[in-house]
């Protein structure tokens, strides 16, 4: 869903969706928030797109939710905005193909929560990350509440929620909340060199993955042992498993194709 505020580019293989509201440092807006639904949905049943990448455009990622939009909101307005929220932070999650995002600038608020949704993060060395929620006297939304404890643990995830302190890009590298950070005027470069290494992996291994990972976190070892014995006898039957054992004894480099 290409708009005005959410632009769509398919290059390589690769869904380049880029948030568009510069003039407000990329602010969530709701056909930004249903954009990104609705391109997620259609990459999942689109098998030219291997995988997405998710940027802002200007000086920003993206800074949350707009403030400015938050003086006229009331509970049934919030309850609305913030289930469509869930609705793209879903789609992120169920696409059973790797999402980057490639950050710059300030992430922050929901917007930090739309990095974590996604499966990397490669962010720029001037990248700012803020769970400025406490700041304007709201809860972390947006996944936030799930992601961060996860990611972190409980105490390090609070320290974060409840002061809202910034935090550098190499800070949250070291945190491991973000996997790389480059120069700003390599990220580009970098990002694409990433999208280029999973899109010609192997797809569909790399999609159940991305599936079983996240599933890991609410399931019990049982669980995840029966999912990888339910699983692998569909890797075992794909073309990418064929052909990357071929190329194993042929001593050459796979040529994969995501089936």
């Amino acid at each position: 869903m290409a708009t005005s505020e959410l632009l769509v580019e398919n290059k390589g293989g690769v869904a380049w969706v880029i948030l568009n509201r510069p003039e407000v440092l990329n602010a969530l807006s709701e056909e930004i928030v249903d954009g990104i639904t609705t391109t997620m949905n259609k990459s999942a049943s689109d098998e030219s797109i291997k995988g997405v990448v998710i940027k802002g455009a200007g000086r920003a990622f993206c800074t949350g939710g707009d403030v400015r939009a938050m003086q006229a909101a009331n509970p049934e307005v919030v309850e609305e905005y913030v289930g469509r929220l869930n609705q793209a932070v879903l789609a992120l999650k169920n696409l059973a193909k790797p999402v980057v995002a490639q950050v710059h600038g300030f992430c922050v608020g929901a917007g930090f929560n739309l990095a974590l949704a996604c499966d990397l993060i490669v962010a720029a060395e001037d990248a700012k990350f803020v769970m400025s929620f406490v700041q304007v006297g709201l809860i972390s939304d947006g996944g936030g509440m799930y992601f961060l404890p996860r990611l972190l643990g409980p105490h390090k995830a609070k320290e974060l929620l409840f002061l809202g302190d910034p935090i550098s890009a190499a800070e949250a590298r070291d945190l491991g909340i973000v996997n790389r950070v480059v120069p700003s005027d390599q990220l580009p470069s970098v990002t694409e060199a990433l999208m280029d290494r999973l899109v010609h992996g192997p797809g569909l291994a790399i999609g159940q993955m991305k599936l079983l990972t996240d599933k890991s976190f609410s399931s019990s070892l049982e669980d995840m042992l029966r999912a990888e014995q339910a699983t692998q006898p569909r890797m075992v039957v794909s073309y990418d498993h064929k052909e990357g054992v071929k190329a194993f004894l042929e001593k050459r480099r796979p040529r994969f194709e995501g089936r």
